[in-house]
């Protein structure tokens, strides 16, 4: 009988090829499914696969006994209990890349709509009013524009709007090589009173919670213009709010909240629903076919990988190890274990009683966790798992092959 992976919040389908020719039956979900459903459905998965809205937390992990593996159909993974994962072996893998462009061009759509003045005149004319004045509407063109975080989307969003003529500038905790024309800065503070468009892509950490506080937007330039499209607690919305009810900011594009409806059938309410010329949207910054089927492939060929050949690579909770296939002729056994001395003689002992040879062994540690790799060669006794999975240490052992 087929081993079952379960893909929920509607998936997109390119998965299912990887995940059909690992040898798995593949059963589908097209929403989050309530807590108590979700835990029957993970009952049954060696692989599960989620989006934003399924919380994989301690108890969804319980109930989950046979689960090898996840994978996050999405860039972020702050709705999964990473920790509990690694202390299971379970490698936890998401699509960082997938959607960058999607995005990018969000928000570039967003300053240039911000920057005109449309959603008051949009919404305007939707009333019957005829709002048709150059007021507070300007051209991108040689406006400034500032980028918070020079990852793989605040990148590509400073080659896009260089290629509008947009000065661009950014600022980073690392240093990061730009792209074009593009300058960094030495610190944030220089960054919001320079330019007259500030944009955020950073993850949420305790060192980016609440980064644009009152404080910080004060330091904005007057009249500008704030967008958020990273992650709903990066900004102190109802400073925000105080800031567009000033005037101090002429506008913001936010598609990300700190607190957003869990279902299409709850209210979303925000205090920034009051104003005209701002741009709000329901976490789509991602939600492009383009950007679900590039996920959907990333992802799903993750998982195969792994199951296939052990492969953690990409994997954001384990430590990383890419062996590429099994050789032919040979087993691989691959094991999570906790990060102690002795662990790898202790399998070297087992796996020389059982007269069997190791061709090739790999070992990566992180944090308390290692993972080792070890391709055989020879006669291997049917309780080889077993043997491994009783030495001190061994938290998840699995065989490839053979």
């Amino acid at each position: 009988m087929s081993e079952t992976a379960i893909l929920f919040e509607n998936v997109h389908a390119v998965a299912d090829a990887q995940l059909l020719a690992a040898g798995l039956k593949v059963e589908r979900h097209g929403a989050a499914l309530p807590v108590e459903d979700l835990h029957a459905a993970l009952g049954q998965a060696r692989v599960a696969g989620i989006r934003s809205r399924t919380k994989m937390n301690k108890a969804a992990f319980d109930a989950a006994p046979d689960l090898a593996v996840l994978g996050c159909f999405c860039i972020g993974t702050n709705q999964v209990d990473l920790e509990t994962a690694a202390e299971r072996g379970i490698p936890v893998f998401n699509g960082p890349f997938g959607n960058t462009r999607s995005v990018a061009e969000l928000t570039l759509a967003s300053i240039i709509m911000l920057m005109r003045g449309i959603p008051h005149r949009a919404g305007a004319a939707l009333r019957g009013e005829w709002r048709k004045t150059a007021e507070h509407s300007h051209e991108v063109r040689s406006k400034k524009l500032g980028i918070v975080g020079y990852g793989n989307i605040g990148s590509q969003l400073s080659v896009l709007a260089s290629g509008l003529g947009m000065h661009v500038y950014y600022y980073d905790i690392e240093p990061k090589l730009a792209h074009g024309n593009a300058r960094s800065v030495a610190t944030l503070d220089e960054l919001l009173g320079l330019c007259d468009v500030i944009t955020l892509h950073v993850p949420d950490t305790p060192q980016t919670r609440n980064m644009m506080g009152a404080a910080e937007i004060a330091k904005m330039k007057p009249g500008s213009y704030l967008i958020n499209h990273a992650r709903g607690n990066l900004v102190d919305i109802d400073a925000l709010a105080n800031a567009l009810e000033s005037g101090h900011l002429f506008g913001t594009a936010v598609d990300v909240f700190p607190k957003e409806p869990a279902s299409k059938d709850e209210a979303f309410v925000s205090p920034l629903q009051q104003f005209e010329n701002v741009i709000l949207t329901p976490h789509i910054g991602g939600s492009t076919l383009e950007a679900q089927a590039a996920i959907g492939e990333d992802v799903s060929l993750k998982l195969a990988r792994f199951l296939q050949q052990g492969s953690t690579k990409g994997a954001v909770n384990v430590p990383e190890l890419e062996p590429g296939p099994v050789p032919e002729g040979r087993a691989r056994v691959v094991s999570f274990h906790g990060n102690a001395p002795g662990y790898l003689s202790r399998l070297t002992d087992v796996v020389s009683s059982c007269g069997a040879n190791i061709a090739s062994q790999r070992l990566e540690t992180r944090g308390d966790f290692g993972y080792v790799i070890a391709d055989l060669e020879g006669d291997l006794p049917a309780n080889l798992v077993e043997r491994v999975k009783a030495l001190d240490g061994s938290i998840r052992v699995r065989l490839i092959g053979g």
